[in-house]
């Protein structure tokens, strides 16, 4: 039997994962498997995702600043500590109107 990968455990303040960067979204992804991934994104003021959709359920996590997320035409004003689910098959944008970091779970089954 093959011996498991080792991965490197330790502990990180997930709002000092990734920095902002003027005038872009900048990402890291911290969990990559085939039934999902974790992804950190830091986003600068004025910048977002516009209207999509996917097909699994996400769950987003504001860690630091605000954002406005809009989900099938409703808005979400969210803070730090704030989460909201954007459901599968839903359309779904995010806007930065000052800067923010999220965490993006999305899990594929």
């Amino acid at each position: 039997m093959a011996e498991a990968e080792s991965k490197s455990v330790g502990v990180v303040r997930i709002a000092d994962a990734v920095t902002y960067q003027a005038g872009s979204i900048v990402s890291r992804e911290i969990v990559s498997r085939p039934t999902g991934t974790v992804t950190l994104f830091a986003f600068d003021a004025g910048q977002g995702l516009s209207e999509h959709t996917a097909p699994f359920d996400a769950l987003v996590h504001v860690v630091d600043g605000e954002a406005v997320i809009t989900i099938s035409g409703k808005k979400y004003q969210l803070a730090q500590g704030e989460m909201i689910v954007m459901p599968a098959n839903e359309p779904h944008a995010l806007k930065a109107e000052k800067r923010f970091k999220m965490l993006l779970v999305m899990i594929r089954s």
